[in-house]
């Protein structure tokens, strides 16, 4: 289901202009789309964006901008400032709910690992899964059950269970979670290997993520 946010037609365009929009609570943006003629702008309550952001950044939104028809839409760039990381712009495009679309959803760990029970340690590798799905389709998260994982076992994402409808379009062979032996029992070098290893598995799955950004 939509989430809804009320928007509202946006005349501010000039710097001082945008950022006396700011002042007042809410953020700029631009809504993108074959249905419009020309990109529309408005702007949203901050209050109401941010709390979207957090909880469900990657959703179908219902936009409602006052005086106009409401249409679903999804976020597709966040503008902050790189030193405060306040929203200062926001990307909206319009999307067809009969047809697939692409985004990431995040991974919720459960179950009780028995490697982690005998002393080994969780590594999570990926926090997101970048997907494919019609927008209805959706999942708020997709369950990572480690309840089997022994100590130096991995759970890749072609182990993932996904919901009906909905096609990972990362690399199969991407690690989602490890578990690691004790560290305490390690040599110096041992351990050395061991954060080597790590470093350049983190890699690869920082690799996969931007591959698969670069595709959508």
């Amino acid at each position: 289901m939509a989430l809804p946010i009320k928007a509202a037609q946006r005349t501010a365009r000039t710097r001082g202009e945008l950022n006396q929009l700011r002042k007042q609570g809410s953020i700029p943006g631009v809504v993108y789309g074959k249905k419009l003629m020309n990109p529309l702008s408005v702007e949203v309550d901050e209050k109401e964006l941010l709390h979207m952001l957090r909880s469900h950044p990657n959703a179908v939104i219902e936009l409602d901008v006052a005086g106009g028809e409401k249409q679903p839409v999804m976020m597709t760039e966040v503008q902050r400032d790189p030193l405060s990381r306040m929203v200062l712009h926001i990307d909206f495009h319009q999307i067809n709910m009969n047809e697939e679309v692409k985004t990431a959803v995040r991974f919720e760990v459960t179950g009780e690992s028995q490697g982690v029970k005998e002393g080994g340690i969780l590594q999570v590798m990926l926090h997101e899964l970048d997907i494919q799905c019609l927008p209805n389709q959706i999942p708020d998260s997709i369950e990572v059950d480690i309840s089997k994982l022994a100590i130096g076992e991995n759970l890749l994402v072609s182990d993932l269970k996904l919901p009906s409808g909905v096609t990972a379009r990362a690399d199969g062979d991407l690690v989602v979670v490890t578990i690691l032996a004790p560290q305490k029992e390690l040599s110096a070098e041992e351990a050395e290997d061991a954060a080597v290893e790590m470093k350049e598995a983190e890699e690869r799955g920082e690799e996969a993520r931007m591959d698969a950004v670069d595709k959508k």
